[in-house]
This record gives structure tokens, sequence and C-alpha cells, in this order.
């Protein structure tokens, strides 16, 4: 699998945890007319102009592409409240505030392909940035706290980037520790076994489901 350095960690590139947002609901306000678009993920429409309906992301940055429809920024990117997380953020020390797991690759794919849909553009940016660097160095001083007498990390509220950045890190910390006591404890052949089969399921997918979805688009 791409971005995989150790074959015991599994360290996902951005791209494949970006692949996996895209597949978050949004909502986006067509302008056009067209029939429910049938896809092995789901049913998606009928679509009206000026009638909101809550499409995937990959689907609504295709429409959004040809011009057949609005991005509505989710609430969670009001300059208010990543106003209020923001400072949540900076009040706690190890605690993290609730966002949506993919926040960071959903706010990307937004400000990429519907910028001229978000209110405050630059304010929701400079925000979003300012949050991901108090997490970043929250979740640096949260593994300082690591030593030989913990068997566990319960880290709440963490995104999948974030996690996927302190991935590698952490286990391999855990596992120097457990081959102090346990070496029989760093392996776990069925887990990887089946992490390494969700990841290489996942793989066919995009090309399939876009190719269905153009097809559908240009009928």
């Amino acid at each position: 699998m791409a971005g995989q350095s150790d074959p015991h960690i599994s360290l996902f590139s951005a791209a494949e945890i970006e692949f996996v947002a895209e597949d978050e609901l949004v909502e986006i306000v067509p302008n056009i007319s067209m029939e429910p678009l049938n896809f092995t993920c789901g049913d998606f429409g009928p679509f009206r102009p000026q009638m909101p309906t809550e499409v995937p992301m990959w689907l609504a940055v295709a429409l959004k592409k040809r011009g057949k429809c609005v991005i509505c920024p989710p609430q969670w990117m009001s300059v208010d409240k990543l106003t209020q997380v923001l400072e949540a953020e900076r009040d706690t020390e190890y605690a993290f505030e609730p966002l949506p797991f993919h926040y960071v690759e959903l706010s990307r794919l937004l400000f990429d392909h519907a910028h001229e849909d978000i209110p405050d553009l630059y304010m929701v940016r400079t925000l979003i940035e300012d949050i991901r660097d108090v997490r970043f160095h929250k979740l640096e001083s949260s593994l300082k706290l690591i030593n030989e007498r913990v068997n566990a990390v319960k880290l709440k509220n963490v995104s999948a980037m974030e996690m996927n950045i302190v991935r590698p890190f952490l286990v391999r910390t855990l596992q120097s520790f457990y081959k102090l006591d346990s070496p029989q404890m760093i392996h776990n052949p069925v887990t990887t076994a089946y992490r390494q089969a969700q990841a290489a399921d996942r793989g066919p997918r995009l090309e399939l489901r876009r190719r269905h979805m153009i097809d559908l688009l240009r009928r």
C-alpha cells in the first residue's frame, strides 16, 4: 500500500486519507434538473434548481467542476464556530475539541474546488490553520507523557490526518516498551492481515465509481 514504510504499521498517505474523506456528505444547491443518480454507495437526488440536497463530497466536487451546483460550507466552517473552537483549544492543555473526523481533508477540498462558495474565505482558512497548529502542538505534548508504564494511549476527538501523523511514532514507541517485557506482543498477524485486506479492497473503487458518475452525467 502506498505510504506504508513498515509492514507492521499502517501509514496512509495524505491522498489516501483524502480519498476516504470524499465519502462524507455535504449539502449542495443544484442549478439543474436531473433524475436521481444510482451508485453502489447509494442513490442521490433527484436534483432540482435551488433545492438543497446532500451528496458525497466526490460527487459535489464533480458537479461543481461542471458548473452544475453550489457547495454549501458545513456549519462548523463558519467564522464564529471556528473562533470558538480555537479559543477552547488554547484554553486546554491536552483535551481536543470535537471536530469532524476529516475536517482537515474536507476543508482542503472545499478550499481547492469551492473557494468562491465560502464566506470570509481568508478568515476561515486562517482559523483552520491556527486550529491545526494548536492541536498538533498538543499532540506532541501528549506523546511526551508516554513512558515504559504506559500500556495504551487514548486520544479523544483526534482527526484522521492528525492520527496518521502521530501513529508511526506512537506505535514504534509502544512496541519498544513491549519488547522489553513481552516480545510476543510486537506483532499480531491477524490484525495486520485484516488491515492489509481493507486497504486492498479500497483501491479499485475510486476509478469505478467516478467513471460510472461521469457516464451518468453525460446522459
